[in-house]
Order: structure tokens, then C-alpha cells, then sequence
């Protein structure tokens, strides 16, 4: 039996990539989800998907920026599932746009062609819209979220919260993003504090970092690399590609669940980058 059988699990940005496929995990080791995201139709789409599959799944429209959207949302769930066990905190804001892809690109050809070192002008070039865009969901809202599930789980001297990190919070490889780096590594250091603060009601916070995640997103833009750049990304990368989705997956499901001695860890899967 999975340690996470029966019990209420909360996935943030459930609609697709990763959070949907930490969706499905759980559901498949027998969690009654309980799901979010902004994007309603597809988050629908989801929740039907789990359904047919006999999983229990409520789902709602919620923007984990507005605290007392996430408030009520929680309030919902001790309701209808009863209280939250498992916070995944999934929902974030991620470098996409044309403007982004053109710094990543610009990024990883300075990595990996031989040419004058100097500086590349990310940060001394950024506006303030785009350095405080990342962080009403990537930080504020990951807040929100712990902050409800704890006032649930506290009482009951039970609970696992999985933050969803990224290797751009504590590594130079995301230079080309520094706001994003920065709402990340502030994820990290509040998995570590909060991680100290309830362990002793044996409520477990940690963190994954992923690497690169092989997400629609990510494989988009990959699409539009020239074949030298794809593979001298790749090079970049031990071994040799990607994290697919259900790896980073698993490691989600193992962290919610009982089988770990894990507090306040932050465990970064990217195929030997750092």
C-alpha cells in the first residue's frame, strides 16, 4: 500500500506539465486530490482524465497569488476531502516568452562557444514589471499555500509539503533569468526554515529542484533550435538529456508520502549538471 493511499493531496498548477503529472502519480498511489490552477479549462480536462481512472479529484479555479482566493479554496477542501495532508506546491511563473528564449539562447552560447568573456546586460537591462512579475505566484503564492495547509495540518501533528524548486535558485546556470532565479532560491531558502520550524510536529517540508524538465514548453522551444545549439545544450548535460516528467514525478510522490527521514532537504535531479 502507498503511505499515500486515502489521503488529501493538494497539487498547485495541476493543469498540465508538471503538475499534472504529479497529479497523476498521486492519484495513482491512491491520493484524494484535491487540484488548482488558473488555467480552468484545462485544469478540467485533467480532472476528468484522473476521474475516469477512479480517482477521487476535486478541482477549482484558484490564483495562488490572492490569499483570500487560496483561503477559501483550502476551506473547501477540509470540507469536502477533509483536512490537507500532501502540499504539492507546484504553481509558478516560468521564463517563456520571446524576450526569455532570446536571453536563454544568448546564455547558452555564451557557455559553450569559445568567445570574450564581458558581461551579458540581463539584470542592468530589466524592468521593474519583469523583476516583480515572478513573484506574486513563485513566492507569495508558495506562502499562501503553506501557510493554509499548515493551519490544517499542525493541529493534527501530520502533514508533507513539496515545494517545487528549480536548479536556477541555487546554481549560475540560469543566468540568463535572474528574476527567476531569485523567486527560486527564495523558495529554497524558505523550504529550509519552514522545513526546521514543523519537523517537530512531524510535518515534513522539502524541496525539488529540478533541472532541465522535459515539458511541452521546454521541448518547444528546443523545436526551434538550430541542430549545433541543441546539441551543445545537451552537452551541457551529463546525462545527456532531459528529466522527463514522470521522474520528477516519482521523487514528488515519495517526498509526500511516510517512507523518508527528510526535512528541510532540498533534492535536485538534473542529470549531474551540479
Amino acid at each position: 500500500m502507498s503511505s499515500v493511499e486515502g489521503r488529501v493531496c493538494v497539487v498547485t498548477g495541476a493543469a498540465r506539465g508538471l503538475g499534472q503529472a504529479i497529479a497523476a502519480a498521486l492519484g495513482a498511489a491512491g491520493g484524494r486530490l484535491a487540484l488548482c490552477d488558473v488555467l480552468a479549462t484545462e485544469l478540467a480536462e485533467t480532472a476528468s482524465a484522473l476521474r475516469a481512472n477512479g480517482v477521487e479529484v476535486l478541482d477549482a479555479r484558484c490564483d495562488v497569488s490572492d490569499s483570500t482566493a487560496v483561503d477559501d479554496f483550502f476551506a473547501r477542501i477540509e470540507q469536502e476531502l477533509g483536512p490537507v495532508e500532501a502540499l504539492v506546491n507546484n504553481a509558478a511563473r516560468v521564463p517563456g516568452g520571446p524576450e526569455d528564449e532570446a536571453r536563454r539562447s544568448r546564455h547558452y552560447a555564451y557557455l559553450t562557444t569559445p568567445e570574450p568573456r564581458r558581461s551579458l546586460k540581463f539584470t542592468s537591462t530589466m524592468s521593474d514589471a519583469e523583476w516583480l512579475k515572478y513573484w506574486d505566484v513563485n513566492v507569495h503564492g508558495l506562502f499562501y499555500c503553506t501557510r493554509a495547509a499548515l493551519r490544517q495540518m499542525e493541529p493534527r501533528n501530520y502533514g508533507r509539503i513539496v515545494n517545487i524548486a528549480s536548479l536556477a535558485g541555487h546554481s549560475n546556470l540560469s543566468a540568463h533569468s535572474p528574476h527567476y532565479s531569485a523567486s527560486k532560491g527564495a523558495v529554497i531558502a524558505f523550504t529550509r526554515a519552514v522545513g526546521a520550524e514543523v519537523a517537530g510536529a512531524n510535518i515534513f517540508v522539502n524541496a525539488i529542484a529540478p533541472g532541465g524538465v522535459a515539458t511541452e514548453m521546454f521541448e518547444a522551444y528546443l523545436g526551434k533550435l538550430a541542430p549545433e545549439a541543441q546539441a551543445a545544450l545537451f552537452q551541457m548535460i551529463p546525462a545527456g538529456r532531459l528529466g522527463t516528467l514522470e521522474e520528477y514525478a516519482g521523487l514528488a510522490l515519495y517526498l509526500a508520502g511516510d517512507n523518508h527521514y527528510l526535512a528541510g532537504q532540498v533534492i535536485s535531479p538534473n542529470g549531474g549538471m551540479i
